[in-house]
């Protein structure tokens, strides 16, 4: 078994950045709530413990307490921010309020050698890390020692070598500690003394195992969207079961323009796998006429997908399992920090999960992968790039650019203006730079001049982020004459559209209103 390290959660806002970067340094692992039992840890069998940070104030009567248990696995542990001072607190040092903040960037100054920075830093030097807190360690537990400081921190770096224990009080997870990943690569593999042996092809091999122990010669259905992941997960299952899959694909008549074709065509064609196609788009079209509210009509989406899915199931003979695209990301926003459960089985739509009537077993072969990580289990499947690499489209597909009602005409506006952008987008070779990109059609129609006639027709927006892991993202930054070409080309082409606008917003962490 590979080794593995697993982060225990404070509420940081980061915490996923860190298993982000323990893992580009070839190490499984994966995140708990803070509170775990012990026991679940000891099953888990990790090499080394990670606590990260956290919002609240460990001085607070009600805060988030590390269990003193966890210091007598005689396993490494690295505390991080508010795990540093958690750690601290639960093995009698001391932490207060700071009577001077820190945020951003800081200098941390190096006092003495440190496995957790040899090879990285020099003792004595000065080097830049990102701080975000409040409160900070004054008295040390036993056996620690302060192997660096900054002005308002004076054990910014701790630690009990004789226990393989340390702590950071900056954050090494984020960019703007420049050799923050080196130093976390120091504790897994210098203390931990993990291999970094994990990779796309022995995951894909052990998953591959997984899914033929867990299915035995059940059946297993699927429903394939054409997304990336619904897609690494046919490929996957396809050569773990072979015709024992089976996938279904609903076209809701709200995709892309050629989309239902070309995913039908690809799959059957090229891994024969037997496929269901269910168009279902005048049904859609049906249940959301006279709809204008944006959660109503998701929800309304999301039953009528059950209802088709279940129906061409049943068509097809039934099944005995589930297979689904539940990510990493997915697992963990089900389950706050405090240790609360909302699990729920993810959806195309996000709305749910399909009726208990329908008896399945789950297949969740990617739910231990993010989403960079699952492109990159596609590559090593191979799937083309075209597929890998496309921008993520949400289930109730087109219906969430169509603020106010859904009608035909809408639609089609819009696919004819997307399919003009994604176009430009690709041929200016920034398809890959950008991590979603598509077309609103706005819910109001303005009064324009084109030619020497006046027209009344809609307006859209362009809308483009550049994200990593859908996690957090930011506007991509158009040059004004790409603007300005693809604004032309819609306006003149499109009929009924006079205006364009351009959205500039940014998504910050925690949000998945377009996912």
């Amino acid at each position: 078994m590979t080794d593995r390290v697993l982060i225990l959660d404070f509420g940081s806002q980061l915490t996923q950045l860190i298993a982000r970067r323990v893992r580009e340094n070839g190490v499984y692992c994966e995140i708990r709530p803070f509170n775990v039992g012990l026991d679940e840890v000891r099953d888990f069998a990790p090499k080394a413990l990670i606590l990260s940070g956290g919002p609240a104030s460990v001085t607070e009567a009600q805060a988030p307490k590390a269990s003193s248990a966890l210091f007598e696995l005689e396993i490494p542990v690295l505390g991080i921010c508010y795990g540093q001072q958690a750690m601290c607190a639960a093995l009698g040092g001391e932490v207060e309020g700071a009577g001077e903040r820190e945020f951003g960037r800081a200098f941390v100054e190096l006092l003495e050698p440190c496995a957790l920075f040899d090879g990285v830093w020099r003792a004595g030097g000065r080097e830049q890390v990102w701080m975000s807190h409040g409160d900070r360690v004054t008295r040390l537990p036993e056996g620690f020692r302060a192997v660096g400081r900054t002005e308002a921190a004076p054990f910014a770096l701790i630690a009990d070598d004789a226990r393989r224990l340390y702590g950071l009080q900056f954050h090494p997870e984020v960019v703007h500690t420049p050799h923050g990943a080196a130093l976390l690569r120091n504790f897994t593999h210098r203390v931990a003394g993990c291999e970094g042996d994990w990779t796309m092809a022995a995951f894909r091999m052990s998953a591959i195992e997984r899914v033929r122990a867990q299915v035995g010669k059940g059946r297993v259905i699927c429903g394939l969207s054409g997304g990336v992941d619904s897609s690494v997960v046919a490929a996957l299952l396809n050569e773990a079961i072979g015709d024992q899959l089976l996938c279904v694909f609903v076209d809701t008549g709200l995709l892309r323009a050629g989309e239902a074709e070309e995913v039908a065509g690809y799959f059957r064609g090229h891994y024969n796998i037997p496929l269901v196609v269910e168009d279902a788009g005048e049904e859609f079209l049906a249940k959301l006429e006279g709809v204008s509210a944006p959660e109503q009509k998701r929800k309304i989406i999301g039953a009528t997908f059950i209802e088709v899915f279940e129906r061409a199931a049943k068509e097809a003979g039934g099944a005995d399992f589930l297979a689904q695209g539940t990510l990493y990301p997915d697992v963990i926003e089900s389950v706050s920090f405090t240790g609360s459960p909302s699990v729920t089985i993810k959806s195309h739509h996000n709305v749910g999960g399909l009726p208990e009537r329908m008896n399945l077993k789950l297949v969740e072969p990617l739910r231990e992968l993010f989403k960079d990580e699952v492109r990159a289990l596609g590559r090593e499947l191979g799937l083309p790039e075209h597929l890998v690499g496309r921008h993520p489209f949400p289930g109730p597909g087109l219906a969430i650019r169509v603020p106010g009602e859904v009608t035909r005409e809408k639609l089609e506006i819009l696919r004819r203006a997307d399919r003009i952008y994604i176009e430009e987008i690709r041929n200016a070779g920034l398809y890959d730079a950008i991590w979603q990109a598509f077309v609103v059609l706005l819910p109001v129609r303005t009064v324009g001049v084109m030619g020497d006639a006046r027209s009344y027709e809609y307006a859209c927006a362009l809308r483009a982020v550049t994200s990593t892991d859908g996690m957090t993202a930011d506007f991509y930054h158009f040059d004004p004459a790409f603007l300005g070409f693809v604004a032309n080309r819609i306006v003149n082409e499109v009929e009924g559209i006079n205006r364009i606008t351009f959205d500039v917003t940014s998504k910050p962490p925690g949000t998945i209103e377009w996912e």
